[in-house]
């Protein structure tokens, strides 16, 4: 089977997280994606941030499709960085291939990440343009380190079998909704249109 790993806050889930998700199952050719609703983020600051089982039923809702399924694994194995995250999964899933999944957006602070390069030499890594982030992802210092180990776009449906580091940059989604341009300045959650 072919993963996609979606990871993030989801404080709250919004449209384009289902939309990217939908996105990579198609242009990857995934069988499914897992959100991977984290505890908090360590690069930002978690005030605002609701607890982690609302996030997950409100993740779940907003998923509805069978192929998304949302887990809370980094709070049962006790951490908040990625890199444990895929480490723990590559070890007790090793039949399946996964493919981390990222908005432009994060690629522009991937370098921030902790062990951010071994994240990038365990797991293939598809990055979703995220206008207008786009130029200042790619010129990011983690996208310059890893230039040469970019996968050309019309070979995206084939990342999940390439050796990591390998990565693609995918264009073609246009939302650009954000959980923070969805919450209030108090932290609590708009109301849905």
């Amino acid at each position: 089977m072919r993963i996609g790993l979606l990871g993030g806050s989801f404080n709250p889930p919004h449209l384009a997280h289902r939309a990217i998700s939908l996105f990579a199952i198609k242009r990857l050719k995934l069988d499914r994606v897992w959100w991977l609703v984290t505890p908090g983020n360590p690069l930002k600051e978690h005030g605002a941030l609701r607890d982690l089982d609302a996030r997950a039923a409100a993740a779940r809702q907003m998923a509805d499709d069978p192929r998304i399924d949302i887990s809370c694994l980094e709070s049962v194995i006790g951490t908040r960085y990625t890199v444990d995250t895929i480490s723990y999964l590559r070890r007790r899933a090793s039949g399946l291939r996964f493919v981390w999944i990222m908005g432009a957006d994060n690629l522009a602070q991937f370098h921030r990440w902790q062990n951010w390069r071994r994240i990038a030499s365990e797991v293939p890594i598809a990055v979703i343009d995220r206008p207008p982030q786009s130029f200042r992802a790619l010129a990011a210092p983690a996208a310059q380190a890893l230039a040469r180990y970019r996968v050309p776009e019309n070979q995206a449906a084939r990342l999940a079998d390439h050796r990591a580091p390998a990565w693609v940059f995918l264009t073609g989604m246009k939302l650009s909704l954000s959980s923070t341009g969805l919450r209030n300045p108090d932290g609590s959650w708009k109301a849905k249109k």
